[in-house]
């Protein structure tokens, strides 16, 4: 290709990405919620590598572990699987939530806990949806959505910026005992969250970055099940 061809080549390449990234920076709210609703409309399922500070501020100290999670459509709802280790690599927690259900399994204990969501299933769903799969009228729905601008410091593999939403649940229950405030930085492009930041009213932070991120790989339903060891004891709540 000649030098003038190859200077044509970059001058359209470069005014093709300075357009995209001015239409990014002039997005408004529901710009973002369309392209998820878009993107929602494809997502089947999620599993990513995650990495897990949970900030406590009475000791103003932040422990890590890390480890895998993964969310699908099934039934009409959502179902999710966690597994995470220590920061030494030893094995921390196993979480599952289906059919209304979310499973606590504690390793070093030999101890499950089993939440029944019941009445509740719905701030269960609610939490769910922050970002994985969920519509803009879902998210709206149970949360006020504060768009924050297109992050490039939390950018998807690509290098394009994630959409930095801010949501307070509508639900007070939620607000006043569990999260004040979610933080999610979202790749429209395939309506998943890259991180996650949950402040609660005590000063607790819990934040969650992902990576690795895989949708639409049609993960086995023997995912989303846990392996509790025979002897381990057992409470319902």
């Amino acid at each position: 290709m000649q030098a003038r061809q190859k200077i044509a080549v970059l001058v359209v390449i470069a005014a093709g990405w300075a357009a995209t990234s001015a239409a990014a920076q002039t997005m408004n709210l529901q710009e973002v919620l369309k392209q998820m609703d878009a993107s929602s409309a494809k997502f089947q399922d999620v599993k990513a590598e995650i990495t897990v500070d949970n900030y406590t501020a009475v000791v103003q100290e932040t422990e890590t572990q890390t480890g895998m999670t993964a969310f699908r459509r099934a039934g009409g709802g959502m179902e999710m699987v966690t597994h995470l280790k220590t920061s030494s690599g030893q094995p921390y927690a196993d979480l599952l939530y289906a059919n209304g259900k979310l499973e606590y399994y504690s390793p070093a204990q030999k101890q499950e806990t089993i939440f029944s969501a019941g009445a509740n299933s719905g701030e269960a769903n609610s939490l769910l949806a922050t970002g994985f799969g969920a519509t803009g009228e879902q998210l709206e729905a149970g949360w006020t959505v504060t768009f924050d601008g297109m992050d490039k410091s939390v950018a998807t593999a690509s290098g394009t910026p994630t959409a930095k939403l801010e949501l307070v649940s509508k639900n007070a229950n939620i607000r006043n005992n569990y999260f004040s405030k979610v933080t999610i930085w979202v790749d429209l492009s395939r309506d998943v969250t890259l991180k996650q930041v949950s402040e609660q009213p005590d000063g607790d932070k819990r934040t969650v970055t992902y990576s690795d991120v895989r949708t639409n790989s049609r993960l086995p339903g023997s995912l989303f099940s846990l392996k509790i060891p025979s002897g381990t004891q057992v409470t319902r709540k």
